[in-house]
C-alpha cells in the first residue's frame, strides 16, 4: 500500500501544479512549499531543541493555540515550528507571534518527510486533531520522536476501523499519545487495540474562555452601542441577511443596536446589503469623522475582530445554517454567555448539536421564528439570562484540556 500511496503524492504533486495555472488558491499551495525548506534552514540550528506543531487550517491552529502560546511561555528556549497544510490558515496566521517559523507541511513524500525531519529535528511533535501523513509518521515512528495527537476526534466510518485499513492503522503507532475529544473517539481506538488515549476534551473551549479574559474593548464600537441592546450577527450568508433585514425593517426596535459581519465582505454584495435596510446604516470602512451613536446598524466591510465584537452583545446571531457548509462558529458568542440564534443545518457541529440539546441555541428556520424570539428576548431580560448561563456553562464545563495536555509534555 505505500508503494501505490508514493504514487498517488507524485501523481497529486504534478496535477496540483497544473492547477495552479489557473486556481489562485492551489497556486498559494504549491508556491508556499517551494519557500518551505529554505525557511526552515535560515531559522533552524542543528543546536536547536524544537517543538513541531501541525495544524491543517485555520480552526485546528485556533483548537491548538492555547498549547503553542503556554509551551512558549513555559520553554521559550525552545523554538517552535508551526506548519499548515492549508492556505487558509497559512495566510492569516503567516506572522504568527509565537512560532519561531511558520511554514506549508511539504506534500507527504518519503523524500520530503525525511528532509523535513532532518532539518527541524524535533524533540517533540504535536499534531492537532486529525491529519494522519502515513510518510511522516512511519518516520518519525523510526527515529523514535515523541508523537501526540491533540483534540482528536475518531469516527468509525475512518479507514482505520475498517478491514482495508490496516495500513492505516499501522500508521498511528507513530504516536505515544492520543488526546481526544470524547469517550466514542477512545472506544474506537481502544476497538483496534491503542491504550495509549486519554479523553482531555477539545482545547477550542480553553481558547475561547481566554478570550473574554483578555481586553476586548473597541472604542468606536462602544460609540455605536452607546450602551443600547446590541444584536451582533456573525458570519451571515445573504440566506441569513434577508431574514435579519426583514426584522430590522419590519419589527426593530428603535432602542435595538445591530451588528452585521458579513461572510462575504465584497464591495458590491455589502453596499447591496446596506441599501437593502431601511435603517439609518454604517459601515466599518466609512465610520471615521462620524457620530456613530445615530446609526442602529452597523456592517462590518473587515475581517479579524468579529470575537471582540461578540462581548458587546446581547444576543447573537451565527449564520451559515442556510447553507450546504453549514453553521459558522458558535462557540465565540457561547462564551460571553449570550443567547445564540442560527438556522437549520448545524448537525455536522457537536458543540452546535449539544448547545441546542442543553437549549442554549434557538434554531430559526424562517423569519417568523426569528422575529419572535429576538422580540422574547429583548422584552424578557429574565429569560434571555436564564439562555445566556446555559451557553456560558457549557462552555466553562469544558475547560481545562490544554492543562492536561501540558502536563503530560512536561514529562
Amino acid at each position: 500500500m505505500y508503494f501505490l500511496y508514493n504514487i498517488l503524492v507524485y501523481l497529486v504533486s504534478f496535477i496540483l501544479k497544473v492547477i495552479a495555472v489557473f486556481n489562485p488558491k492551489i497556486k498559494l499551495f504549491v508556491e508556499g512549499r517551494k519557500k518551505t525548506f529554505d525557511k526552515l534552514l535560515n531559522v533552524i540550528s542543528k543546536h536547536d531543541e524544537v517543538i513541531w506543531i501541525h495544524a491543517a487550517s485555520l480552526g485546528e491552529f485556533e483548537q491548538g493555540r492555547p498549547i503553542i502560546e503556554k509551551l512558549k511561555q513555559q520553554v521559550p528556549s525552545k523554538k517552535i515550528v508551526l506548519t499548515f497544510f492549508s492556505p487558509s490558515g497559512y495566510e492569516i496566521r503567516k506572522n504568527y507571534e509565537f512560532a519561531d517559523v511558520v511554514c506549508y507541511l511539504p506534500l507527504d513524500s518519503k523524500k520530503n518527510a525525511k528532509k523535513f525531519l532532518d532539518i527541524i529535528h524535533p524533540e517533540k511533535v504535536i499534531f492537532i486533531k486529525y491529519e494522519f501523513w502515513p510518510n511522516l509518521l512511519k518516520e518519525l515512528k523510526v527515529r523514535k520522536i515523541n508523537t501526540i495527537l491533540v483534540s482528536g476526534i475518531f469516527r468509525k466510518n475512518q479507514s482505520f476501523f475498517k478491514w482495508y485499513g490496516g495500513w492505516m492503522r499501522g500508521a498511528l503507532t507513530a504516536f505515544s499519545f492520543f488526546f481526544v475529544q470524547d469517550k466514542k473517539s477512545k472506544k474506537l481506538l481502544n476497538s483496534i487495540n491503542f491504550n495509549n488515549v486519554k479523553v482531555s476534551g477539545d482545547t477550542r473551549f480553553d481558547r475561547v474562555f481566554e478570550i473574554t479574559q483578555q481586553d476586548n474593548n473597541i472604542d468606536f464600537i462602544t460609540e455605536f452601542v452607546d450602551e443600547k441592546y446590541t444584536i451582533v450577527c456573525g458570519s451571515t450568508w445573504k440566506e441569513d441577511e434577508a431574514l435579519l433585514i426583514n426584522y430590522i425593517n419590519k419589527d426593530a426596535s428603535e432602542n435595538e443596536k445591530f451588528i452585521i459581519a458579513p461572510h462575504n465582505i465584497k464591495p458590491n454584495d455589502i453596499q447591496e446589503l446596506k441599501k437593502s435596510i431601511q435603517k439609518k446604516v454604517v459601515l466599518f470602512s466609512e465610520k471615521e469623522g462620524r457620530n456613530l451613536s445615530e446609526y442602529q446598524v452597523f456592517i462590518l466591510d473587515t475581517i479579524g475582530i468579529l470575537t471582540k465584537i461578540y462581548s458587546y452583545a446581547d444576543v447573537a446571531y451565527v449564520g451559515g445554517g442556510y447553507t450546504k457548509s453549514g453553521v459558522h462558529n458558535v462557540l465565540e458568542p457561547a462564551t460571553y454567555g449570550i443567547p445564540i440564534l442560527i438556522g437549520p443545518n448545524y448537525f455536522k457541529f457537536k458543540e452546535a448539536v449539544e448547545l441546542v440539546e442543553e437549549k442554549g441555541i434557538t434554531v430559526v428556520d424562517n423569519s417568523q421564528k426569528l422575529s419572535l424570539h429576538l422580540k422574547k428576548f429583548f422584552n424578557d431580560i429574565v429569560e434571555k439570562q436564564t439562555v445566556g448561563n446555559l451557553t456560558l456553562d457549557y462552555v466553562t464545563s469544558r475547560t481545562g484540556a490544554t492543562s492536561k495536555i501540558l502536563k503530560y509534555l512536561k514529562k
